[in-house]
């Protein structure tokens, strides 16, 4: 093996613009002999220049890329003198030599790094001259798969209640900055409403040079929370969570159904408190997280709530304004002008200087402007609502204290965040009505928002794209949505009439304000509500933008029909000037067996989320559903947002079904956007089916998964069963199926009717000498067989369910415990007879280019691979061992696969990635909600020279991409 080391460094952007140029010229240069379309890959490339620096030292070729390369005993993997890691190439004979960042993948490269003290932001408040409202920020207020957030924002103060998932990107959609965000406040810790909190730690730990922090306060139940987070979160970006109220796993008897106010945060302009709804259950209704048993206020005995069952409601207090002095009453009562003016200001009595008498502030100062009062309610169910209604606590913020008018400041704006299920209790409206005079804003689940998409461009985008190709861009599920009748029983259209006692009660809708400050304004701001956009509006932007997009809607219209009607290749496109015929786009004849005949119910490719690191305005981050229709489905990465996803494509209750008939849920790492979407898609199903007959899915994903998901369900149960990638590995998979048939000949030898023993002392699968033996004695891996054979049974019938013959897991090269995975279905037999093999998917993961990939790859029938960034960017690809756009593509063409669909792009190229297209000819680049059916998998290149004509204008490269954190490079 040869190992060769270099530092690396970032390239600017005017080097990346001729950098394809500029590698194709170099290699006339090396390989002159080479005809171009047998010119060495881009690894060989890159290796060559490092051979080139290092026999040629004295050259000043301007060829060089700034690559010095030590002298040998120098060479080191890291050193500290320089801001990058060192990259080794290693050499494979069935590959050749393929850079790679080791210490990435061992999991060691940041070992040598200096620890962030990431730092919470002090910030100089100003409680007089300040402005102060509240707002709406409707995450999955279209979609319904998450809880809305609500900001309280001030001049030099934002806090968030609530972080659920895409919230993130909603933040980058309407340009709210999190770096102002200074206190995010949980109502509940569950998937619900923290969803989106760990994308946006790591967002905030990565921001500038030192990072940032921001307090996080939630009840108790949140400590669990973030035992969870550790297993891909870094400690630094959780220290300053907090959490209150009643432990459990305690003998204290602070468990209670009701609680005092607890003072969250007391400055200069705003009191924050919690008082927590914990909702308490009779003896019969007692779970394994039940600890304590308290008294009830009727005598009986109760047992204390479970993990993850209490609620909060905040109460957030601006300060009075004092009323202004005048000073002429000052002067009427014999005060000289003097310090004495300002003691009265200050609040203190003083005797005056002329008359024998003493002066009060109340004599001098105009009525004080009472401090605003805002409710953040969110009662989750019925046994919260008794909870609240006992809170004593929370009664004497109402506007009546038993029947006597309160005198105090009366609450001004009451935001409720609880589901319809309550609000249409009698009882809670008549809670509501005990704060009369104050604004109710009924924000919880609401589907007045679902024909108004939250994430506009992404939805434009979508629009743009179902137009020019609906065959491959089908129309969003939330257009779909907009003529159904969004009133059912038990919403809150049809309990409206109940609550129409309360004249001030209204439907949150998207960017909503509730103006605290100036007082002079307090009320109601609709001036940020969005706009209705319908899809025609879009449509004829579209046709004013790009009059050619008519014509080309129409090729490519014909395109599919002729791919549909006959399997030879036609020329599509002829004599037309806004799209170029390419000779890549000619189709070679040949037809992969596996889709002769095929159904268009056999198959379909759903690209959720095809962005890398961080959620943005176009792109979602890693998730892909394997639609297998009557069959059920299978999901390869849950990034966050996946169920928002989910919904956008098939809408809300298309979704749950897509959620209820999952099979298997597959991850291929720990990286946070590749698997924080996952514990609401496992909530949401364990909702869906609760009280029917039903199995708990399977996920398959690395063990530090594992650990992460043991630990969450501390908080709420998952349903879910877990096995390790490395037990999906084709050899283990091998050991398994002989070990069955061995123990089935020897059960059936001894008693044919004996159940099959999974647990036989000769297996092969974890024997001595094993390739699995290693595994077996590393921690967290199971003890003996008896955890793992059950599983792989449940795999086996889960995937021959689904028609499936295969699911096998494959290592690849980007950090500890990356794998690859691929899907085989079963064989067909046609009308006549004649076996017809089962096609064959292949995903990547994040990897660079390995041998293990290839292999796995062989004739396969559609290789997804990774290509987080362009052609010239290949340093920074090893450095973060992703693969550059040609290098997915030469990954696809040396294992032979029909066709090759590109995604997890970088967030620098904002619509569509820079590419290649002389290499395109069985390739295409994804897009969210991408739906490729197996069928019209022909026709699938031939597509892209017309989505380039769609994004003409938006072929550039965001470098504000070069400052945002990499979620999966700052995950620990």
């Amino acid at each position: 093996m040869r190992l060769c080391c270099v530092w690396l460094k970032p390239l600017k952007h005017r080097k990346r613009v001729k950098m394809a140029q500029f590698l194709n010229f170099r290699n006339f240069l090396f390989f002159p002999s080479l005809p171009l379309s047998s010119k060495p890959s881009p690894h060989l490339r890159f290796l060559s220049t490092l051979v080139s620096s290092s026999s040629s030292s004295s050259s000043s070729s301007p060829r060089r890329r700034n690559v010095n390369v030590p002298p040998l005993h120098l060479r080191r993997r890291y050193t500290k003198t320089t801001t990058t890691p060192m990259v080794e190439l290693e050499e494979t004979p069935s590959f050749g030599t393929s850079g790679f960042n080791k210490r990435r993948a061992e999991g060691t490269d940041k070992t040598d790094l200096p620890k962030k003290n990431l730092q919470l932001k002090v910030r100089k408040l100003n409680p007089i001259n300040t402005i102060s409202y509240v707002q709406i920020l409707g995450t999955g207020m279209d979609t319904q798969d998450t809880s809305p957030a609500v900001m309280l924002f001030f001049d030099k103060q934002r806090f968030i209640f609530n972080a659920g998932e895409g919230l993130q990107r909603f933040c980058t959609e309407h340009r709210i900055k999190l770096s102002k965000i200074d206190h995010i406040f949980l109502s509940r810790v569950c998937s619900e409403t923290a969803g989106g909190l760990p994308g946006l730690l790591l967002t905030l730990a990565g921001m500038g040079d030192e990072g940032m922090s921001v307090n996080i306060w939630g009840p108790s139940d949140l400590k669990y929370l973030v035992d969870a987070m550790r297993s891909f979160i870094p400690n630094a970006a959780m220290v300053h969570t907090k959490s209150f109220g009643p432990t459990f796993g305690t003998n204290e008897s602070t468990v209670q159904c009701q609680n005092d106010p607890i003072v969250l945060v007391d400055d200069e302009v705003v009191k924050i408190s919690a008082i927590i709804l914990q909702p308490c259950r009779s003896p019969s209704q007692k779970t394994d997280h039940s600890t304590n048993i308290v008294d009830s206020p009727n005598g009986k005995k109760l047992s204390a709530a479970k993990l993850g069952d209490m609620s909060v409601v905040y109460v957030c207090e601006l300060p009075e304004i004092k009323g202004k002095f005048d000073p002429e009453k000052a002067k009427a009562l014999g005060l000289r002008p003097g310090p004495k003016y300002r003691e009265l200001q200050l609040g203190n009595s003083v005797e005056s200087d002329r008359q024998n008498v003493m002066v009060h502030p109340s004599d001098v100062m105009d009525p004080s402007i009472p401090g605003p009062i805002v409710l953040v309610v969110d009662c989750p169910t019925e046994s919260h609502l008794e909870a609240m209604l006992s809170a004593k606590s929370l009664a004497t913020y109402g506007d009546q204290v038993g029947n006597l008018p309160k005198a105090d400041r009366s609450v001004s704006c009451v935001i409720h965040l609880t589901p319809e299920s309550v609000v249409s209790c009698s009882n809670y409206q008549n809670w509501m009505k005990t704060f009369g005079s104050a604004q109710h804003i009924m924000a919880g689940h609401e589907k007045k928002n679902v024909e108004v998409p939250i994430l506009k461009a992404s939805a434009r985008t979508a629009t743009r794209l179902n137009y020019l190709c609906p065959r491959f861009f089908p129309a969003p599920g939330f257009w779909s949505l907009a003529n159904q009748n969004c009133s059912k029983p038990g919403s809150l259209a049809s309990s409206e009439d109940s609550l129409s006692a309360l004249s001030n009660v209204i439907s949150a809708e998207n960017l909503l304000k509730f103006t605290l400050r100036p007082y002079v304004n307090l009320g109601l701001d609709r001036s940020s509500i969005p706009t209705k956009v319908s899809s025609s509006e879009i449509i004829d932007e579209l046709l004013s933008e790009i009059p050619e997009v008519v014509e080309a809607a129409q090729q490519v219209s014909q395109l599919c029909q002729d791919s549909s009607q006959t399997k030879e290749d036609t020329v599509p496109v002829a004599d037309h000037q806004m799209v170029i015929e390419e000779p890549w786009l000619c189709e070679d004849g040949i037809t992969p067996a596996c889709l002769e005949n095929i159904r268009r119910d056999d198959l379909e490719i759903v690209l959720l989320g095809t962005g890398s690191s961080q959620p943005s305005k176009y792109r979602n981050v890693t998730s892909i559903y394997i639609n297998l229709f009557s069959k059920g489905g299978v999901l390869l990465d849950c990034g966050e947002g996946t169920l928002g996803q989910l919904k956008r494509r098939y809408g809300v209750s298309g979704a749950d079904d897509v959620v209820k008939s999952l099979t298997c849920i597959w991850i291929s790492h720990i990286h946070a956007d590749h698997h924080t979407g996952l514990a609401r898609i496992l909530a949401l199903r364990r909702d869906l089916l609760r009280g029917v007959p039903h199995e708990p899915v399977l996920v398959v994903g690395p063990r530090k998964l594992k650990r992460y998901l043991d630990a969450y369900q501390r908080l709420e149960d998952l349903d879910m069963l877990f096995l390790d990638c490395k037990h999906t590995l084709a050899a283990s998979l091998d050991d398994f199926e002989n070990d069955m048939q061995e123990t089935v000949k020897s059960q059936d030898l001894s008693n044919n009717n004996a159940e099959i023993n999974a647990s036989k002392v000769d297996s092969t699968l974890f024997a001595k000498g094993s390739q699995m033996q290693s595994y077996w004695k590393r921690p967290g891996s199971p003890v003996d067989k008896d955890a793992v054979y059950p599983l792989l049974r449940k795999l086996k019938g889960v995937i021959q369910e689904a028609g499936l013959s295969a699911l096998i897991s494959f290592p690849v090269v980007h950090c500890p415990q990356s794998y690859g995975v691929v899907l085989k279905a079963e064989e067909r037999i046609n009308s006549v007879g004649k076996v017809i093999p089962g096609w064959k998917i292949v995903y990547s993961g994040d990897t660079r280019p390995c041998p293990e990939l290839i292999e796995a790859s062989r004739d396969a029938t559609v290789l997804i691979h990774e290509a987080t960034f362009e052609e010239g960017m290949v340093e920074e690809a090893i450095a973060k061992n992703h693969s550059t756009t040609n290098e997915a593509i030469e990954m696809g063409e040396k294992a032979n696969v029909y066709r090759i669909i590109l995604t997890h792009f970088s967030q620098r190229y904002p619509k569509i990635p820079v590419f290649d297209k002389a290499h395109m000819d069985k390739t295409c680049i994804a897009f969210d909600l991408m739906s490729i059916n197996i069928a019209d998998l022909a026709v699938l290149p031939k597509v892209l020279p017309y989505l380039k004509l769609l994004f003409r204008n938006d072929m550039i490269v965001d470098e504000s991409d070069d400052v945002v954190v990499d979620v999966a490079a700052s995950a620990s």
